[in-house]
Order: structure tokens, then sequence, then C-alpha cells
């Protein structure tokens, strides 16, 4: 099996889980957050929102440069909003990832600041990384600040103790 089989797979199913908590960020709340250090729960929406495109960046790219990017730090205005950038990020990952031979994920990506790298690993390796992990761990972020917000919370894995299936 092509190892973008098993990739697009994954991505799928826990895109419909992030999507599932994604839908539960009021905007009326976008501008609370648990603690002075963390973000603003619009921010953290949006965040999880924008992740995906890192799939498209891995695979479309052998490097990228923290030096010279640029990082759209528009804030959305609604749920609906956040939702349509999680929709066009996921199309353009899944496009990217259909589109990935074995070569394509065995490549090595590299990630500087300028002249500093970094990190260097195989595509494959940085897609679970820089892309999949990443999201996971916001995901999981976003369902604390849900809880403290007395939002229930969607199964992910399971049912959760706001939703029983």
């Amino acid at each position: 099996m092509a190892l973008n089989t098993t990739l697009l797979g994954e991505l799928k199913n826990e895109a419909n889980s992030t999507r599932k908590m994604l839908e539960r960020v009021p905007a009326d709340k976008f501008d609370w957050h648990p603690h002075q250090k963390s973000m603003k729960l619009g921010r953290l929406a949006k965040h999880i929102a924008e992740l995906n495109l890192w799939i498209e960046r891995i695979l479309n790219s052998d490097e990228f440069d923290f030096a010279s990017a640029s990082f759209n730090s528009n804030f959305p205005e609604s749920t609906e909003a956040v939702l349509q950038i999680f929709d066009e990020r996921i199309a353009e990952a899944t496009t990217a990832l259909e589109r990935a031979t074995d070569d394509d994920l065995n490549k090595i990506w590299t990630v500087r600041r300028g002249e500093q790298v970094m990190f260097q690993m195989p595509k494959k390796a940085a897609l679970r990384s820089f892309a999949y992990n990443h999201i996971y761990h916001h995901r999981g972020q976003l369902s604390v600040y849900l809880r403290l917000l007395d939002i229930p919370i969607p199964g992910m894995y399971g049912p959760s103790a706001d939703e029983r299936w």
C-alpha cells in the first residue's frame, strides 16, 4: 500500500473530528482565553483551521524558512469563517497528499530560520510531526477551552462525557 493512502485515511478521519470541535467554537467568545499566556479562543480556532496548510507546504517544497515567511494575522469574524478556512485547507492538503508518491514522501524537508537549520527530516515524518501531531495538540487544547466555557465536547474516538453514542 502506498504511504499516501495511509496518510490520507488518517487526514480524513481526523478532519471530521477536528471540524466537529471547531463547529462548537462560539464567535461571541473569540476574545476569551483561560490565562494571560494562552491564545485567545478565536486565534486558537483559526490556528487549528489553518494548520493543514503545512501538509501542502511540506509536500510542495523542500524547505521552509521562517526568516522570509509571512503569516496571515487576520482574525476571523465568525465560526463560519473559521470553518471555511478549515475546509479550504483540508481540500488543499487532500489534493497534495493524493499526488504524493512514496519517493516524494521519503525526500528530506528542511526547516530553517535564515542560515540556521532548525531541523531536517523525511517529509513523511514532517507530516506526522509538524502537521498532524501539531493539529492534535491544539485540538486537545481547544477541548479544554470548550470545557472551561461549559460547551459540550464532541466524541473523538468514542463517546465524550457530553455526547453518548
